[in-house]
């Protein structure tokens, strides 16, 4: 196998792409989490607070996410440059520690869409009751 300095570089735009992702769910729940709070202001709802304490731990999710996935993006970039100085196998390493972070942040965003279904189903769920 060869590892050269475009090796780490082919995680930019899969990265990039999962960044923007990231940004985007954080943005839609933040949305979510402000509505929710102006209707919780108005009539202190028991239920619109669990939901908001969720939500809560949503974003909490994604800012791991993201800092894993930022950190993948930093550690693709600093292995091109340690492969760059010509130390081949310090690069490996660095690429590695850049893919095992890009594992995790994809594992912490398995757990969120987790917690995203199990809430819609609770919803679902109240439906179906009706």
């Amino acid at each position: 196998m060869t590892f050269t300095i475009g090796t780490p570089a082919l995680l930019f735009s899969a990265t990039s792409l999962i960044l923007l992702a990231y940004t985007n769910r954080f943005l839609t729940i933040a949305q979510i989490v402000r509505g929710l709070k102006k209707t919780y202001d108005e009539k202190e709802n028991k239920t619109i607070l669990l939901e908001i304490k969720n939500l809560n731990l949503r974003l909490t999710l994604i800012r791991y996410m993201q800092l894993f996935g930022v950190l993948c993006l930093f550690l693709s970039v600093f292995a091109m440059t340690v492969l760059f100085l010509g130390f081949k196998t310090m690069g490996i390493y660095i690429f590695g520690a850049s893919l095992l972070c890009l594992l995790i942040s994809l594992g912490i965003s398995f757990w969120e869409i987790s917690i995203s279904v199990d809430a819609l189903r609770v919803h679902l769920t109240d439906l179906i009751k009706e």
